[in-house]
């Protein structure tokens, strides 16, 4: 029996969330059955980098993983200006312990890294030297691609990892993680979005 948390996405949102980085992901996981829920550092309102206000769902404090599929991070000018927003790679850590997947595009891998998470994990980001820059041990687990899944050791969840440039692929990996289309419709959607192939629709519809 599927449970709520198995179709619930937790969308991580701040001031300056980049607003571009998710809407892939997050508008197809919702036409696919997944609700998706925003978490906030508070539930006190946010301003996405183009200038929309977002009340979120649940507070940091209330998320738990078991309760959650999968944990996105987008990009913010926050990851790279302080440790505001550190409290939402510790909830990343806490995430993978766990065994529940974590998706974090452009300046969010940054936060990982000096996390920790990216240490002993393939990843990708902007580019590596963006991520050197963090200090971080893991520059050898760095590849260069648009967007990265590591399946994560043993009883851990697997960590999703792309550059700001590249939201779709991002989006293709999160469904390539949960499930969500096969194959043949993966393939076919990323060509549908990516390539602005028409002929992919049909195979989306199936056809």
């Amino acid at each position: 029996m599927t449970s709520s948390s198995d179709r619930t996405a937790h969308l991580a949102v701040y001031d300056t969330f980049a607003d571009w980085e998710t809407g892939h992901t997050t508008a197809h996981l919702a036409q696919n059955g997944y609700t998706v829920r925003t978490v906030g550092l508070t539930r006190e309102p946010v301003t996405t980098m183009g200038g929309l206000r977002i009340q979120p769902d649940l507070a940091l404090d209330e998320l738990r993983p078991q309760d959650s599929a999968l944990l996105i991070l987008t990009g913010a000018n926050g990851w790279d200006a302080g440790d505001a927003l550190a409290p939402f790679a510790r909830a990343a850590r806490g995430f993978l312990d766990a065994g529940v997947p974590v998706a974090a595009i452009c300046g969010a891998t940054a936060g990982l890294a000096r996390e920790g998470l990216l240490d002993d994990r393939t990843h990708t980001s902007a580019v590596s030297f963006y991520l050197a820059a963090t200090g971080y041990a893991g520059g050898s687990r760095y590849v260069d691609a648009d967007a990265v899944t590591d399946g994560g050791a043993a009883g851990g969840g697997g960590l999703i990892t792309a550059g700001p440039t590249e939201p779709v692929a991002f989006a293709r990996e999160v469904f390539a993680l949960l499930g969500v289309y096969d194959a043949k419709k993966l393939d076919a959607w990323y060509r549908l979005f990516h390539d602005s192939d028409a002929s992919a629709y049909e195979v989306l519809q199936g056809e």
